[in-house]
């Protein structure tokens, strides 16, 4: 699990530009949501509503039934691709406070939802996926051909790493790139330079 498209919700709930502060309302009491995205006619991302924008924007006025999504949202939308990193969507929802945000294609249209607790999915990797992505990367593409001996050990998403490497730099990186590898939660290492062992 790398990007957004890994871990966000494909149905989503959304407000025509349209609609009235009364239908708002109901939306978000009926479906647990605090904010939700205003589409176009073209079905692309206008605006988003949050409980924040109603309760600023609506303030003192007793025509609700007259008061629009149009009206009310935060333009410019900030949204997220399918193709954005775990760790950018983390890093827009920590920027704006936000605890959701829409994912649009590359014509900005709504494909769905990512929300903080998707985003912690990624912790909810299993240990042996974890494990097999470090030894493919390791091996396959870091460590030259017998120049270490590396063992992995993953649990509860913390990797242990253990063994001799000959060049002692390497035993700097691994660690950091470890560390990189969705659904890791810390790194131990145990690897040692032959060149000091």
């Amino acid at each position: 699990m790398r990007t957004v498209n890994d871990v966000m919700t494909h149905a989503v709930v959304s407000l025509d530009l349209d609609a009235p502060v009364h239908d708002i309302v109901q939306a978000m009491r009926r479906w647990g949501f605090g904010s939700l995205p205003v589409l176009s006619a073209e079905g692309r991302v206008a605006g988003v509503v949050s409980e924040a924008d109603l309760l600023v924007k609506a303030e003192g006025t007793d025509e609700s039934h007259t008061v629009t999504a149009a009206q009310l949202m935060t333009v410019p939308p900030v949204t997220a691709t399918k193709d954005t990193s775990i760790a950018g969507a983390a890093r827009l929802m920590a920027r704006g406070h936000f605890k959701r945000l829409p994912v649009v294609d590359d014509d900005g249209r709504l494909v769905g939802v990512v929300s903080r607790g998707d985003l912690l999915k990624i912790y909810l990797r299993p240990d042996e996926d974890i494990a097999e992505e470090l030894r493919e990367l390791f091996l396959t593409r870091l460590i030259p051909s017998g120049s270490a001996i590396v063992r992995i050990h993953v649990e509860h998403g913390v990797v242990g790493l253990d063994g001799d490497v000959r060049d002692p730099a390497l035993a700097d990186v691994l660690p950091s790139i470890a560390r990189s590898v969705p659904g890791v939660v810390d790194v131990t290492t145990r690897l040692r330079s032959k060149a000091t062992a």
